[in-house]
C-alpha cells in the first residue's frame, strides 16, 4: 500500500477512479487514526499512549491498486472539500436502476 500526501492521493484517485469507470469498481474507506502502526499489547504490558489529536486515514482500493493517506485534523475540511470535487467529478456516468415496489407486479409486468 502506497501511502501518499492528501494532494497527490486526490490526484491518484481521480487517475483510479476514470480507470474503474469502463469495467471495475473501486472502494474507499475512511476511519479514524491514532497513529500507532502496532496492534495493542496484551494483558499486563504497558499501554499505548494516547495520541493528543487524531487524524483521518483514508485508502482507496481497486482490484490492482491501493491507496492510503493520512490527514491531520487541521487539514480535514480543506481535505474534504477537494475530495468532494473529485467524487463528483467521478461519478456523472452512474447508471440508475428502476426499483420494483411489489413481487407481484414484476412478475406481472
Amino acid at each position: 500500500m502506497v501511502l501518499l500526501n492528501y494532494d497527490e492521493f486526490l490526484t491518484q484517485l481521480t487517475l483510479l477512479s476514470q480507470q474503474a469507470r469502463g469495467d471495475s469498481s473501486f472502494t474507499i474507506t475512511v476511519k479514524r487514526y491514532d497513529g500507532h502502526d502496532k496492534p495493542k499489547p496484551r494483558e499486563g504490558k504497558p499501554p499505548l499512549p494516547k495520541p493528543d489529536e487524531y487524524q483521518c486515514l483514508i485508502r482507496a482500493r481497486s482490484r490492482s491498486k491501493k491507496l492510503s493517506t493520512v490527514v491531520r485534523h487541521d487539514d480535514v475540511a480543506k481535505f474534504m472539500e477537494s475530495y468532494s470535487k473529485v467524487l463528483k467529478s467521478s461519478m456523472d456516468g452512474l447508471k440508475k436502476i428502476k426499483k420494483v415496489k411489489n413481487k407481484a407486479k414484476a412478475a406481472q409486468g
